[in-house]
């Protein structure tokens, strides 16, 4: 009779059964917003560069080292946390035009190819300094 009493005992009414609490958890952990989902995805991204730019690159003699790498690449990051889409990037006297979204530098320009030259469908830039 005693075992009838003790297991009619009635549950707090705050408290959840156990898979619902797991739920819970779950949800919470989900409840990361877009922008930062997307900006986890985009810092993972490995910058790259795409045909035409190689080719400039190296018809401009136009030459990048880990740390070059490193500073665009946090350059990007930086821009795509503002909403940057299509970027100039100037660094050490060279213009990087970025798709941002895909992490990938279009075309890059040294300081004789920038005289008189038109940059459009950017919507950003940044310059950045040693």
């Amino acid at each position: 009779m005693i075992n009838r009493i003790v297991n009619q005992i009635p549950t707090p009414i705050n408290a959840e059964p156990k898979h619902i609490q797991k739920n819970v958890n779950l949800e919470q952990r989900r409840q990361k917003s877009f922008a930062e989902i997307l900006n986890d995805q985009l810092q993972t991204k490995e910058l790259s560069f795409s045909a035409h730019a190689l080719h400039r690159l190296e018809e401009r003699n136009i030459y990048l080292n880990e740390e070059d790498k490193t500073r665009l690449e946090n350059a990007v990051s930086k821009i795509s946390q503002k909403g940057g889409k299509d970027s100039l990037i100037m660094m050490d006297n060279v213009a990087y035009v970025v798709n941002i979204p895909n992490r990938t530098v279009v075309t890059a320009m040294d300081n004789q190819n920038l005289k008189e030259n038109i940059f459009t469908q950017i919507d950003s830039a940044m310059i950045l300094e040693k």
